[in-house]
Parts: structure tokens; sequence; C-alpha cells
């Protein structure tokens, strides 16, 4: 049976009458939206957008969407604001906003089908942000400056000693908050930068008159009485981030501008108080100018760290940089231990300091990349850091410390993991011991979870040392079992190392028969093992014979691969090899342009440019010659930064997804903040997670049905078990 066409006027109309009713439940009256009125107009908006064109309305569904808030919001909640000043405007506004979450959840909930379907194949924001930004744009952007000034003239009476409502206050930020849509640039652009004057003025005033009237342990109990209600307002109903701001504003005009002045106060000041013997007023005073010194101790820290990355951002030369950064870790935690008896806001006041300068990018690295690439040139053979035994285990302690003020800790290990390869699998770790040093300073600092595939790549390699022994007697046993060239087979466990890709290249014949025999030993010991053969980091060791003389080249194995075709032909093309070898494009270009165009010319190219085309045609370089006997060619260096960014973006939102199950798996019902924030403390150990990042993996969540939101309150989420 054909289904009866709804044309738009008609169909809209009906949802008319629905979304009517909804505007009249929100203005307070005691009717409710029965469960076979939403089907009906969840069905009706359905039909509109599942006919066939021309009658197909979901483009004009979604105009409509928006254009029933913005009518509703021109036609009743404006009106109902502008006619509310002060205290009152700021009910009338909470009270708008609660009811506009209300409609904005009904409504997505009778045009859900387009945010389903229409929306996704169309990438249009969703309705829930649709509906939100319609409060923001016509509400918000007129009222947010009354709002604004009359929660600071509440926030001044109360500093009086007037009683205010708190909660009034809790839910109008709550809007400065909630309109940024998962930032804080709203709350602190509209919000807290005039409240943060503001508190300086009020305060700036109060020390004028305190100073001239008390004695100096009266003006400390003030000072120290104002820092703790401040500290009260922020748990009440500032935003928490605005804790330390506020504090250093008061501090700073009760404290640090008639610091010399009370200190010196005759009669009251510190001599004063030593001299009558006044231990109770002395404590404050030591407790109070400790926050100040360590405040002001800050400064010069951030100061000279920032100038740094300034300057190696200028310079080009960031592997300077981690060395400085040391250097001045080392001078400012002397006066820590010296100066400040190790105090812990001095400690507290370094962690501050260098998270900030430490979490900067340098000409397009990140800092831990930097830290990374710093540790390996301390650990490889050859590297630019020439240090004694001593002296590397000091600085690997001290790049060690760097990194508990790196924020993307899981990045580091991940840049860290790739370069310990290289160094184990091409023999450039310079020494072991260093290499499981820093591995036990990296546990204990990071947790056995963060060096456990490390340890594990160590361990793998003196594995596989055995092996090769036991391959080698294998060999000496079985004299039919010989594969005609030294081979040297490294076997890894694959979960410990980073992903490599593997590619079926057509090995050379000489070099099949020493895989096969490999294998036919290998499967006598591990039956139930799987061997994939990584040829990219393979290395060879080939005689080049050139009309001059004889030369040990020493190649990878796509390179060997290559140059072995020539035994058996003269001249061959850029197809032709690509055909005989099966490489990509990608790895062919890199391994002939090594061999033809930089340093080494081992084969000589036609036409003979710099670039590789897939017209060229190749021969061996007779006439090549070089004063060493021995010579290592390499390829062009890869750039592994965004293989690397995107595997550990990859680990991130599995990482996500865990810590949101494992919350909700022992809460069973949170709201949406109190699960960011304690998916935000689990997480915060490796990396500084988005919080955008979150609230998409709690969607993602809730489509593979391990959670729900709530049907009546969508902030709030069950877990499914």
């Amino acid at each position: 049976m054909e289904r009866k066409t709804i044309d738009l006027d008609q169909g809209w109309d009906f949802m008319q009458k629905g979304i009517t009713k909804l505007k009249i439940i929100l203005e307070g009256s005691l009717e409710q939206i029965s469960s076979e009125e939403y089907m009906m107009l969840y069905t009706t908006i359905y039909n509109m957008c599942t006919q066939k064109a021309p009658h197909d309305y979901s483009q004009q569904l979604y105009d409509k969407y928006r254009e029933s808030f913005e009518d509703y919001i021109n036609s009743m909640v404006l009106p109902s604001i502008r006619e509310k000043h002060d205290e009152f405007m700021l009910r009338e506004l909470v009270k708008r906003w609660s009811n506009h979450k209300l409609m904005v959840r009904w409504l997505s909930r009778f045009f859900h089908y387009l945010d389903r379907y229409f929306i996704a194949r169309k990438s249009l924001p969703p309705l829930n942000e649709v509906g939100l930004t319609c409060f923001r744009d016509l509400v918000y952007q007129e009222v947010y400056e009354k709002a604004r000034d009359a929660v600071i003239v509440l926030i001044d009476k109360e500093r009086e000693g007037e009683q205010i409502d708190r909660v009034l206050l809790k839910n109008v930020l709550d809007i400065f908050v909630e309109i940024g849509m998962g930032t804080m640039d709203r709350y602190e652009q509209d919000f807290e930068a005039r409240m943060l004057q503001d508190t300086g003025a009020y305060y700036s005033r109060k020390a004028s008159n305190w100073f001239l009237e008390d004695s100096c342990p009266d003006y400390m109990l003030k000072a120290e009485e104002c820092l703790k209600k401040e500290m009260d307002r922020v748990s009440h109903y500032l935003h928490s981030s605005s804790e330390l701001k506020l504090v250093e504003k008061v501090q700073h005009e009760l404290l640090v501008v008639f610091a010399n002045q009370f200190l010196e106060k005759k009669h009251s000041g510190c001599l004063a108080l030593l001299r009558d013997d006044k231990v109770e007023d002395l404590s404050r005073m030591y407790r109070l100018s400790l926050e100040l010194v360590a405040t002001f101790f800050k400064q010069p820290i951030t100061a000279e760290g920032t100038d740094l990355v300034q300057q190696a951002e200028d310079a080009a030369n960031s592997l300077v940089l981690v060395r400085k950064i040391i250097e001045l870790h080392d001078k400012y935690m002397a006066y820590v231990n010296d100066c400040f008896q190790n105090h812990t806001l001095f400690h507290k006041a370094m962690k501050e300091a260098f998270e900030i300068f430490c979490n900067k990018t340098v000409a397009g690295s990140s800092s831990a990349e930097l830290l990374s690439t710093f540790c390996d040139n301390i650990l490889k053979k050859g590297g630019s850091e020439k240090l004694s035994d001593e002296a590397i285990e000091e600085m690997l302690e001290k790049v060690v410390k760097l990194l508990a003020y790196i924020s993307d800790k899981d990045l580091f290990a991940e840049f860290y993991r790739k370069k310990l390869a290289r160094r184990l699998l091409f023999d450039r770790s310079a020494n072991d011991d260093h290499e499981r040093s820093i591995l036990a300073k990296l546990k204990q600092q990071c947790g056995g979870q963060f060096t456990s595939k490390m340890e594990g790549m160590v361990t793998d390699l003196t594995l596989a040392r055995e092996n090769q022994t036991s391959f080698g007697k294998y060999l000496g046993n079985n004299p039919n079992a010989h594969p005609g060239i030294d081979l040297t087979v490294t076997v890894l466990t694959t979960g410990f190392w980073p992903s490599y890709k593997s590619s079926d290249l057509n090995l050379p014949a000489e070099m099949v028969r020493g895989v096969e025999i490999f294998k036919e030993f290998y499967d006598q010991k591990s039956k139930h093992r799987k061997l994939t053969w990584i040829y990219s980091l393979g290395s060879c060791r080939l005689n080049g014979k050139f009309e001059q003389k004889t030369i040990e080249l020493i190649v990878s194995t796509y390179q060997a691969a290559l140059l072995l075709l020539f035994n058996s032909s003269d001249r061959l093309s850029y197809s032709e090899i690509m055909t005989q070898l099966n490489l990509t494009h990608d790895d062919l270009v890199r391994v002939v342009h090594s061999l033809s165009c930089a340093k080494y010319k081992i084969l000589t190219k036609e036409p003979n440019t710099k670039t590789i085309s897939q017209t060229d045609y190749f021969e061996v370089n007779h006439k090549f010659t070089d004063r060493m006997r021995r010579i290592k060619i390499p390829l062009p260096p890869v750039d592994e930064r965004k293989k690397v960014v995107e595997d550990v973006d990859k680990y991130r939102r599995y990482a996500i997804d865990v810590a949101i199950v494992r919350t909700m798996k022992s809460r069973k019902v949170l709201d949406h903040q109190q699960l960011v924030s304690e998916c935000v403390e689990q997480l915060s150990r490796m990396f500084k997670p988005d919080i955008k990042a979150i609230t998409k993996r709690m969607e993602d969540l809730i489509t593979r049905d391990y959670l729900e939101r709530d049907k009546e309150n969508p902030n709030m989420f069950r877990y499914l078990a």
C-alpha cells in the first residue's frame, strides 16, 4: 500500500501545533506531551524526510527547526528578559536558559531523523548545536554584559557582608561556561576578565584604608581572611579555573603593593613582632609572605624559559634548547634547596612555571619529540653529546625530571620507542647499561605500563642473539641446509615494537634459499608462531666489482635486491624494476634515487637528472670508484612524525574509551561534567585530554550501547551492563 505524500505546508501546520504546545508548557502550563503525540510528531518528520524528490523536505525542515527557536526567542524570551533588571533579570535569564535547553531537547527528539541522516550527509551543525547557537546569538549576545555587571555587583555586596543567593550566581555563571560549547572562552573573556579587574580595584581600596588604620598583625589577619573567602567563592559559584588568577590578584593588591611598608611598620612590623615574641602573628606573616615570594619566584622562571624557547625558534636549533632548559632547572632547583628549604610551595611554583614553556612547539617539533631526540643523541653511537658514563647517568636523571612537566607523555613514549628501535636494530646503541638505566628511571616516574614495551624490546634483542647462535649451530649440524650466504635473522615480538610496513618484495634467488632454511629451523623450535618478514629493516653487504677495484657496499635489503637484478641484466627501465621487485612507487623512488642521484652513483640514469621519473632507464656505473674499500649507502630519511602522531591519536581514543567505561562501571550514573572531570583526572598522567574528544567518545560509546542518556536529563549518563 503506497504511503500518502505530505506536502510541506500541511506537514508543517501539524508540527506547529506540537511546537506551540511545547512553548505553552515552557511558559508554565501543566499540560504534557503524551507518548502518542511525540510519536506522531516524530513520524511526521520521518515521513517528510523520506518522501521521494521533490517531496523530500529535509532542508526546509532543518531551516524551520532553527526558525522555531528564533520565533520563540523574539516573541517570548527577549521581551521577558528586557523588562527585568539586576537580580530579577538574572533569575529570568537562568529560567529562560533552562527552558531553552528543555526546548532543544524536545525539538531535537521530534526532528531526530534529520540528525541521523540528513545532517550527517550534508556535514551541517547538529540539531543540538543549532538550538544552543540560537540562544547564544540572540539572547546571550544582548544580555551578557548586563548579566556580568549584575553578578559583579552581587559579589561585591557579599564582600561587604551582605547575604546573597549563591545558587543563583552559580546558575548564571554556568551559562557563561555552557554557552562556550566545550571551551572556556566566553567565561574567561565575557565574565572573568572584568571580575578580576573589579576584584583588583575593590581590594586596592580596602588595602589603602586598612594600612592606615590597622597594625601589621591586624592587617595580616584581614588579608588571610580575604584569601579564604575568595577561595570559598570559587568552591561555591565561580569556576575552578578562576582560583589561581583570583588568589594572585588578591595577593597582589593586599600583600605585594604594601609588602615593604607593612614589614617595616613602626610598632607592629616584622622587627616589632620579633622583639615582642608574637609567635602566632609571625607565623601568619611567614605563611602569607611565603606564598607571595613563591608567586614572585615563578615569574622569572617563566620569563627565562619562554625566552629560551623563542631563541631556539629563531635559531632553528631545538636540541640546544633541551640542554639550556636542564641548566635553567638546575639553577632554580638550587634556589629551592639552598634558599627556600625545599618548601613545597616553591616546588609547586617551579612545576607551574616549567609546564608553561616546556609544552610549547619549537620549529614544528613538540617538546615530547625534542626530549626523545635529545635522549637519542646521548644514547646512540656517535651522538653529538660526548659525555662520560657518570655524566650520561646524571643527564638522563635530569631528562626524566623534565618529562614530569610535559603533558604529552604518551607522545614522548612513542617517539622514544621509535628511536630506541633504531638504536637496537641497527646496532647504534652506545651502551646497554645506559639503555636499561633510563628505562628504570622512566618506570619509576611514569609506572610499569609506560616502559613495558620498551623493556620488551631490550629483552627481545638478547633473545634474538641467542636465537642466532642456535641457528648457527643448526647450520653446522646440517651440511645440506647451508643458505649460500651469511645470514643473520633478528626475531622480534610484534607487540613490543613499533608497527612497520611489511611488503611482498620479490627477493633475489640468492636470498630466497636463506629465508626458506631459516623458516625450517624456526618451525622446528616454534611451530605455533608465524614469521612476518620486514625487509624494510634489513641490511646487506654486497661486493661491487667495478673497473678500478672491488668495493664492499653496505646497503638496505631493498637496495641489495635492486642491485642484484643487474647481475642478469645490463639495462633496466623503471617499470621493469618495479615489476621484478614488486615494490610500491614511493619505496622504489627512494631506493633508485639513493643509488643513482645521491652521493654514491652506483647506477647511471638516463636521462641524467636529479629526480626519478617512471620513464627512466638504469645501468651499472662500472666506472664508479671511491677512496674507501667499504662504503655505506643510506636511504633518504622518512619523516616519521606524522605516523607517530597518528598512532598516538589512535591510542588516545582507546584510552578515553577505557577511562569512560571504567568510571561508569563503578559509578553507574554520572552527569556530563563529573564524567569528563573523572576521565581527565585518570588520563592526565599520560596526556592532556581534549574535552571535545571525551564528549565525542561518549557519543560513540552510546551508539555502541555501553552508555545511554537519561531520557529526562540529557546531561546525565547511565552505564549499560
